[in-house]
């Protein structure tokens, strides 16, 4: 089995700056193309059971299209578009990291 690790903020930093490298996730765009279904799945579960898109999200979806004012009504649907993408970035990283554990371990359940 394989011990997992924690990584410094120092190796982090360096795997993503390696990540920006033009080219660099080329292989695993495909990867994760070839699995988007499951793993669209595996993320709308994650999202479902820490309740971050639950009755807050609702009630701020309803405010963030509630004001009269149309400059403002887009920013507040922009920064809520913004938001969501944030949170669900962090979740598929999270995912990720995960994933390629259990691929490196492929006998942990």
């Amino acid at each position: 089995m394989g011990a997992r690790r924690d990584y410094s903020d120092e190796e982090v930093e360096a795997a993503v700056h390696a990540l920006s490298q033009p080219g660099r996730i080329d292989a695993a765009q495909r990867l994760v193309l070839s699995q988007a279904p499951q793993l669209q799945r595996i993320l709308n579960q994650a999202l479902d059971e820490s309740a971050w898109f639950g009755q807050a999200h609702q009630d701020e979806i309803r405010k963030a299209v509630a004001s009269d004012d149309p400059v403002e009504r887009q920013t507040a649907v922009r920064t809520l578009i913004a938001e969501e993408t944030r949170l669900t970035m962090l979740v598929g990283v999270a995912a990720g990291l995960e994933l390629a554990h259990l691929l490196d371990n492929p006998q942990e359940d």
